[in-house]
């Protein structure tokens, strides 16, 4: 039986070095990216630690519902062969965006956090549930502190902040990946989600340094919370990787399901508006509104 873990945005920062623990771990490993040069190059580092299993590329630009539709397709064919399970959805991918951009007429950063993974997710659910045990994670971030807790639509009222817009649409998925949990429940799929904590990545190099992505009462503060920001960024894509590997991998975490494994790589209290049943039904019907299962 040869067990696979996919990767989304796998081919550099935290996706890879996740990617390099579940090789080491035995998985045969799928990354999936955008650019098949980051892909080629990725597949080749994991490939020279020797793994049991040869890793593989997978192109797929994740901001869109539609690739995200194709990939799920492709992922789901290949794992109907017996002796090829799926074992391991690591949905890693993220973006933050300073200024407003829409993909398909929605917000990105709700797109990019909290869509796309749900939608693969939610495709990849039936051949999840027929390779179990099997797991799911989805890659959490501190920043869903900072994020307004109304989810009638994708964005709130008010203005654009990339900070804030990326720690609501974490906090979306989140509150989906708590409520998924509890709904799989005695299937065999077990959900977690990892907290890295903070790595200097392509998505916090630049970013991070724009005023214009928090609200106006923190740029009153922004040399103080810029140097926060650098220090919490500030660490190696490695040791950001091991919550998800723990969460991957663990067998203390065997049966078990809906934990947040936190920046220690230890299980940690779940970020509490996360838990709202009323939160999560307003997630569940906006994310099916914007990114419904079944095509139209």
């Amino acid at each position: 039986m040869t067990k696979t873990a996919v990767v989304t945005a796998g081919t550099g920062g935290i996706g890879l070095e996740t990617a390099l623990g579940l090789a080491a771990a035995g998985l045969a490993v799928t990354v999936v990216g955008r650019s098949t040069e980051r892909g080629t190059r990725a597949v080749e580092r994991i490939n020279a630690t020797g793994p049991a299993h040869p890793a593989r590329f997978l192109a797929a630009d994740l901001a869109s519902l539609e690739q995200v539709r194709a990939l799920a397709d492709h992922l789901a064919a290949e794992h109907t062969a017996p002796g090829k399970q799926l074992a391991v959805l690591v949905n890693n991918v993220g973006a933050m965006f300073a200024r407003r951009q829409q993909l398909d007429g929605v917000e990105a950063s709700f797109v990019v956090n909290h869509l796309s993974p749900y939608l693969l997710t939610e495709l990849l659910l039936p051949t999840l549930t027929a390779g179990a045990p099997s797991r799911i994670v989805n890659v959490t971030s501190g920043a869903v502190g900072v994020a307004k807790r109304v989810f009638d639509a994708v964005e709130p009222p008010g203005g654009y902040y990339g900070f804030h817009w990326y720690g609501r649409a974490k906090l979306a998925h989140l509150t989906h990946t708590l409520d998924l949990a509890a709904r799989l429940d005695g299937t065999g799929v077990s959900v977690f989600a990892a907290d890295p904590g903070g790595a200097a990545t392509e998505m916090t190099d630049g970013t991070l340094t724009d005023p214009g992505i928090v609200s106006p009462a923190l740029r009153l503060l922004w040399p103080l919370v810029r140097r926060r920001f650098e220090r919490s960024t500030s660490g190696p894509a490695s040791v950001a990787a091991r919550p998800s590997i723990v969460a991957a991998t663990d067998e203390t975490l065997n049966g078990r399901t809906g934990i947040v494994i936190g920046p220690d790589a230890r299980p940690t209290t779940p970020f509490r508006a996360a838990t709202d049943p009323r939160l999560a039904a307003a997630v569940r019907r906006l994310s099916e509104t914007h990114a419904p299962v079944a095509r139209s």
